[in-house]
């Protein structure tokens, strides 16, 4: 049976137990997160600004959404609305949901965003949640659903993408990325043009879980060096390009809603305690 914790600072998954078991990070070891909601951008900002409605706005890495407090509407079901506070970061009026299911082994994840304004508003979304792994033993690895022939790599230069691509075969080989201690010394492994929409997190033996990202253009997996966790992270749109104008409507992959319409997006992940695979 899975249980789960959430709270409403951040809407945030604080922990999901099968069995007893926890499979979210503490959020005190390495990093001091455990799920965080990316919205209204993902990643960072070049110089940490942006231009909006021809005016320049400044905001942190991520956002603003996991900082701030959440109106409790339902059991781990959360609404943060806008107010004075983003208005100053993100000029634009809307409602942001995020809600938790549970089913058997299974934690759907689910953000709805209202443009409650009068004008069309340009925003980006994600998820980044955190899975206990001790994935620098070199015992881990996350396999595809399809066979992925076309998949391009990104990563970051200063918090930035770089534009041109990676080549394939330093992250993966046999349509799967082995994880050890060096796989993210130059931070984020950012993932575009994928076939498949489920990845497993696995060892040679065991399944430990399998993400469904349905319907996001990204995907990115992300840890610290000797870190005891995964983040395993579906995107809609990336940080700035190192090339970015600054203009927040220029950015690739931006999401736009005209007033009054909502977006609605979800991603599910499924643990195991003991799946033993075959060989």
């Amino acid at each position: 049976m899975l249980e789960i914790e959430t709270k409403k600072e951040g809407a945030e998954l604080v922990s999901a137990k099968l069995d007893g078991i926890e499979k979210i990070h503490d959020g005190v070891n390495f990093w001091n997160r455990h799920a965080p909601i990316l919205f209204p951008i993902v990643g960072k900002l070049k110089d940490g600004k942006t231009i909006m409605k021809g005016e320049t706005f400044e905001m942190g890495q991520h956002g603003f959404a996991r900082d701030m407090t959440f109106e409790e509407i339902g059991e781990h079901s959360y609404k943060l609305t806008s107010n004075e506070e983003t208005m100053k970061k993100f000029p634009y009026s809307f409602e942001l949901y995020v809600s938790y299911e549970v089913e058997d082994n299974s934690l759907k994840t689910i953000y709805e965003v209202v443009n409650t304004g009068d004008e069309p508003m340009p925003f980006g979304i994600g998820g980044h949640p955190a899975y206990r792994c001790e994935y620098c033993s070199g015992k881990y690895k996350l396999g595809f659903n399809q066979i992925e022939d076309e998949i391009e790599f990104y990563q970051l230069s200063d918090g930035l993408v770089n534009p041109v691509p990676c080549d394939k075969n330093r992250f993966m080989r046999e349509n799967t990325i082995f994880l050890d201690r060096s796989t993210f010394r130059n931070d984020a492994i950012i993932m575009k043009n994928l076939k498949s929409n489920k990845v497993f997190l696995k060892t040679d033996t065991n399944l430990i879980l399998s993400f469904d990202f349905t319907g996001f253009k990204y995907l990115a997996i992300w840890s610290k060096e000797d870190a005891n966790f995964i983040c395993i992270e579906p995107w809609f749109n990336t940080a700035d390009k190192t090339t970015s104008d600054g203009i927040f409507e220029h950015k690739e992959d931006i999401l736009k809603l005209v007033p009054k319409e909502s977006f609605k997006a979800e991603y599910k992940v499924e643990f195991y305690n003991d799946f033993k695979l075959q060989r």
